[in-house]
C-alpha cells in the first residue's frame, strides 16, 4: 500500500501541471452563490441539509449550511430549494472512440467521435473520462492536449491509457476487430519487450497502463507470469499504475499477488475462496466491477432516460432482437446462464468489499449502444447498491474515490478549493439511488453543462439519417 500511495501522489502531481485548468469549460469569474438544496459531500459523511456553496472562477470557494455562507458582493443567486446536489462522476474505464450508434468500427475513430461520446457522458453527470487499453496512443495524446487547450466544447475530460497483450490477444471480439485495424495494443511476448513497451509509454509521460490476463476461455492467447509480472514492475519503476483486466479466480490472485493497483472485472464463474480474501485484505486493490455490460440493456425498459441519446432506428433494432448473444443487445428471454451468474454475483461482491477492495466506477461502455457513454454509469451504480452497498457507499465509489486512484486532488467532492464540478438532482439518491437518474442539471467547472443543446443535436441527427 505504501507504494500505491506513492504511485497516486506522484500522478497528482504530473495532474496538477498537465490537466488544471481547461479553458474550453471554465465558469464564469464572476462569483455565484448556490443555496437552499442538500449537499452530498460525496466523501460518506452525512449531507448538508438546506446548504449553500459559492462557485468563482470555476471552483468552489465556500460550503456550509445556508446563512453560515456569505456571498461576495454582487454575486450571482441559484435557488436550489427541493434540489439534492452531488459530486459530478469520474468513470475510470470505458472504450472510447468506435461506437457510432449505426455502426461499430475503426473509422469511427475521429476526435469528433471522442468529442461526441465525452459530451454523452458530461450530458449524464461524468466529469472525468477514461479511455482504457483501445484509444490509438499518439492520437489520444492529441486530443488531451487540445481538449487542455480549449479547442473543444465542454465535455467530460479525457483521460486515456494504453493496453498490452499477447500477439492476437487482449480485447474482446467487438474491440479485437477496430483495434487490430489501427494497431492500438502493444502485442508482446517477452518480458524483454514487455520492459521496453512500458518504456516506451513512460517517455510519453504516460501515468497507466491496462494488461490483459484472459485467454476468452481458451479462444485467445494467454498473457504469461513471465510478462505480466514484468510490465507491472517496469511500470512501478516509472510510477505508472497497472489496471489488469481479469475474470477468473485464478487469474485475480496471480495479478494481486504480482502488484496490480486495479482489478477490472467480477469473478462470475465460482465463489471466492479465502486464500483470494485475505490477499484482498493484505493488497487492497481498487476494483473496477463494470458489471453493466453482462446486465440486460435499459432500452428494453421503455425508459427515456436511456433513449434520449440514443437514434429511434437504434432502439427499434434492440427491441426487435430476442436472441441473446454475446456482447449485444437484445430484449430476449434471460440467458440460461443469468440466474447462476446472479448468485455468483450476490456471494463474491459483498466478500470483496469485505476484504478491502476499493470499489471505483468503470462502466466498460463503447461496445455496444444497449450500454453507452454516461447512462452506463447509473446502471453500475444501482447495481451496486443492489448487491448490498448503501447509497452514500456507491456515490463515494463514483466520485471519491476514482478522483483519489487518478491522483485528482481537486475533483470528486464538493469542497473549498475543489473545482465545481457537480450534477443538481430534482430527487435524493440517498434514499433512492435511481434518483442519479433525476438529473436537473450538470456543471463543469462553474460553467452549466447545455444538455439542451445536446438533446437538439442527436435529434437533428437522428432526422438526419
Amino acid at each position: 500500500m505504501r507504494h500505491l500511495k506513492v504511485l497516486v501522489c506522484a500522478i497528482a502531481v504530473a495532474s496538477a501541471g498537465s490537466i488544471a485548468g481547461s479553458p474550453q469549460s471554465r465558469g464564469p469569474s464572476g462569483a455565484v452563490l448556490y443555496e437552499g438544496g442538500r449537499l452530498i459531500v460525496g466523501d460518506g459523511s452525512a449531507p448538508i441539509e438546506g446548504g449553500a456553496f459559492v462557485v468563482q472562477n470555476g471552483r468552489i470557494n465556500a460550503i456550509g449550511r445556508q446563512g453560515d455562507v456569505k456571498a461576495p458582493a454582487g454575486a450571482a443567486r441559484v435557488d436550489l430549494a427541493g434540489k439534492t446536489v452531488m459530486p459530478a462522476m469520474i468513470n475510470v474505464h470505458v472504450h472510447i472512440g468506435y461506437e457510432g450508434y449505426t455502426t461499430w468500427r475503426a473509422e469511427n475513430y475521429t476526435p469528433q467521435n471522442v468529442l461526441d461520446h465525452l459530451q454523452r457522458e458530461a450530458f449524464y453527470g461524468t466529469a472525468v473520462t477514461q479511455s482504457v487499453g483501445t484509444s490509438p496512443t499518439d492520437a489520444a495524446i492529441r486530443f488531451q492536449r487540445d481538449q487542455q487547450a480549449g479547442k473543444f466544447p465542454p465535455a467530460s475530460r479525457f483521460f486515456f491509457m494504453p493496453g498490452m497483450a499477447p500477439p492476437n490477444g487482449g480485447p474482446d471480439a467487438v474491440l479485437r476487430e477496430a483495434t487490430t485495424a489501427l494497431r492500438v495494443v502493444n502485442e508482446v511476448s517477452t518480458a524483454q519487450q514487455a520492459r521496453a513497451a512500458v518504456q516506451t509509454m513512460a517517455n510519453k509521460k504516460i501515468k497507466a497502463v491496462k494488461i490483459w490476463v484472459d485467454d476468452r476461455r481458451g479462444t485467445y492467447p494467454k498473457m504469461t507470469p513471465e510478462v505480466y509480472n514484468a510490465i507491472i514492475d517496469e511500470a512501478h519503476k516509472h510510477q505508472m499504475i497497472v489496471h489488469a483486466h481479469a475474470t477468473t479466480l485464478p487469474d485475480q490472485k496471480a495479478v494481486v499477488r504480482a502488484g496490480a493497483d486495479v482489478v477490472v472485472h467480477m469473478v462470475q464463474g465460482e465463489k471466492l475462496d479465502e486464500e483470494y480474501l485475505a490477499l484482498l485484505k493484505e493488497r487492497k486493490p481498487y476494483w473496477a466491477t463494470v458489471l453493466g455490460l453482462g446486465d440486460p440493456t435499459g432500452v428494453c425498459q421503455n425508459d427515456p432516460f436511456f433513449e434520449v441519446a440514443l437514434p429511434p432506428k437504434v432502439i427499434a433494432a434492440i427491441r426487435a432482437t430476442t436472441e441473446r448473444r454475446p456482447l449485444a443487445p437484445s430484449c430476449g428471454p434471460p440467458s440460461p446462464t443469468a440466474s447462476r451468474r446472479e448468485e455468483m454475483l450476490a456471494y463474491n461482491f459483498p466478500r470483496m468489499i469485505e476484504s478491502g477492495a476499493r470499489i471505483v466506477l468503470g462502466t466498460d461502455t463503447g461496445i455496444q449502444p444497449g450500454h453507452t457513454f454516461g447512462s452506463g454509469e447509473h446502471v453500475e451504480l444501482a447495481r451496486w447498491v443492489q448487491l448490498g452497498l448503501t447509497p452514500s457507499q456507491a456515490i463515494v465509489a463514483a466520485t471519491e474515490r476514482p478522483a483519489e486512484l487518478l491522483g485528482l486532488k481537486d475533483m470528486g467532492t464538493l469542497a473549498v478549493g475543489k473545482r465545481a464540478d457537480f450534477i443538481v438532482l430534482d430527487a435524493n439518491p440517498l434514499e433512492n439511488i435511481l434518483n442519479t437518474r433525476k438529473i436537473s442539471s450538470v456543471y463543469l467547472d462553474g460553467a452549466k453543462f447545455d444538455r439542451d443543446a445536446m438533446l437538439a443535436k442527436w435529434k437533428r441527427a437522428d432526422s438526419s439519417q
